[in-house]
């Protein structure tokens, strides 16, 4: 023997007497079928014995190609269910997934998706990061990020979940019986409005539309928070006029705490988006995360 075959070597011996067409196995090999012959020839004079019988119209292995077959067939199986249980294990969801998000995203994340992502994936783990602020998701080596639409960046890939959100204007029924209800959004100049400051230290703009007019509005109130659910209890309790999404406001208009007004002026705007990088592998775990959300949204 001059030299030990190699295994694409062994391969291609295996896919000629299988498909006994020098043609056929070219094909199935991806390569052309004068590649394949010489690789044959190369073949048969390192091991010193001829593997093929070769006439213009047939191939077949010779008795000790048989034999060889005999023993490669085998090995050749195994090597490939190797392989293939190794491509099962890359692309099977595991390790964690790191998300940040604005906290209202992980509380309907926590509702819905999260316990169905688990029971299908019970080998992931979840790290959600609550931010008010938008991060760099990238930098701070985040798999994905969650923000309302008009929030994502733009070079990001974005899946649409949860369906479309509203911000609406909410007091307390004992302030609203002391000040009249505004009946348009410039009316907002004669009311406490509880502001709401972003973390990057700007005040949040109150926007309203109705019939295609579009109104932005900086309130002005003698109270600023940074936190939604803190602003409903400080509406509910006569504080003034809060302008947060419906659904932290759902449970203190449900049990007559606060009531709308300004509400033909608050229409629904596109809700979450998951987003992230487009140039970058995206992750089997993220994958599998995406398929739940868009499953159960």
């Amino acid at each position: 023997m001059n030299a030990k075959p190699d295994l694409s070597d062994l391969t291609a011996f295996a896919a000629i007497a299988a498909h006994r067409s020098f043609r056929k196995a070219a094909n199935d090999l991806g390569v052309s079928a004068s590649t394949l012959s010489h690789i044959m020839r190369t073949l048969e004079a390192n091991l010193g014995v001829r593997l093929l019988h070769r006439t213009t119209r047939s191939v077949a292995p010779t008795e000790i190609g048989e034999r060889l077959l005999g023993r490669l067939n085998p090995v050749l199986r195994d090597f490939d269910a190797a392989l293939q249980d190794l491509e099962a294990w890359r692309s099977r969801p595991s390790g964690t997934l790191r998300i940040n998000a604005a906290e209202g995203a992980v509380r309907l994340l926590l509702q819905t998706v999260v316990p169905a992502f688990f029971a299908r994936h019970p080998e992931m783990a979840l790290d959600l990061v609550t931010e008010a602020r938008l991060v760099d998701i990238v930098a701070e080596g985040f798999d994905a990020g969650i923000r309302i639409g008009e929030a994502v960046p733009r070079d990001m890939v974005a899946v649409r979940f949860g369906g479309a959100i509203r911000f609406v204007a909410v007091a307390s029924p004992g302030y609203l019986a002391a000040h009249p209800p505004p009946r348009t959004p410039d009316d907002l100049v004669h009311h406490a409005c509880i502001r709401f400051r972003l973390k990057s230290g700007q005040l949040f703009r109150w926007e309203f539309a109705r019939h295609g007019q579009e109104l932005a509005v900086d309130v002005a109130g003698p109270l600023t928070l940074d936190h939604v659910e803190l602003m409903v209890e400080a509406a509910a309790d006569g504080l003034g006029i809060a302008y947060v999404p419906d659904r932290t406001a759902q449970p203190y208009l449900s049990r007559g705490a606060v009531v709308g007004v300004l509400d033909e002026w608050c229409p629904k705007i596109p809700g979450l988006f998951l987003y992230y990088p487009g140039h970058r592998h995206v992750p089997a775990g993220l994958r599998a995360f995406i398929d739940v959300l868009r499953h159960l949204h």
